[in-house]
């Protein structure tokens, strides 16, 4: 069985960056350097996604932005399922000892809390009429 990668490093390939000066944050490639290096940021603090752009190589700043915005990038970004475990893991992440506590509770009583969307109450409802209901 041969494998074949999915996702090469090219012109226009928009990327996650994971660590570093700026994490969090998506970018686009615009010229490749070298095998380690790509005009963004270094290989190792970037994570390929499926998106790619089109626009040559070396394009400027207000190009590579216009391309952006007609592609719907961010939009795109955030319906993904990488985009919501990044949000749900910082939402946890804020969480303080008293919302812990609140979730601890909620599991507790065996309905359940949806942390993904941020809420309680529209979890428990949609829950207990379902249980209520058969």
């Amino acid at each position: 069985m041969i494998y074949r990668a999915l996702r090469y490093m090219e012109v226009g390939r928009v990327a996650y960056i994971s660590f570093g000066p700026h994490p969090g944050k998506l970018v686009a490639t615009v010229g490749v350097i070298d095998q380690k290096r790509v005009l963004a940021t270094p290989f190792k603090c970037m994570q390929l996604t499926g998106f790619i752009l089109e626009f040559p190589h070396s394009a400027r700043q207000n190009y590579v932005r216009k391309a952006w915005e007609k592609a719907g990038i961010d939009a795109k970004w955030a319906a993904t399922r990488w985009a919501k475990k990044i949000g749900a893991r910082e939402r946890l992440a804020k969480m303080t000892d008293f919302d812990r506590l609140k979730v601890m509770k909620k599991n507790r009583e065996g309905w359940g809390v949806c942390v993904h969307k941020g809420t309680y109450t529209a979890y428990m409802l949609v829950t207990k009429e379902r249980l209520s209901g058969s």
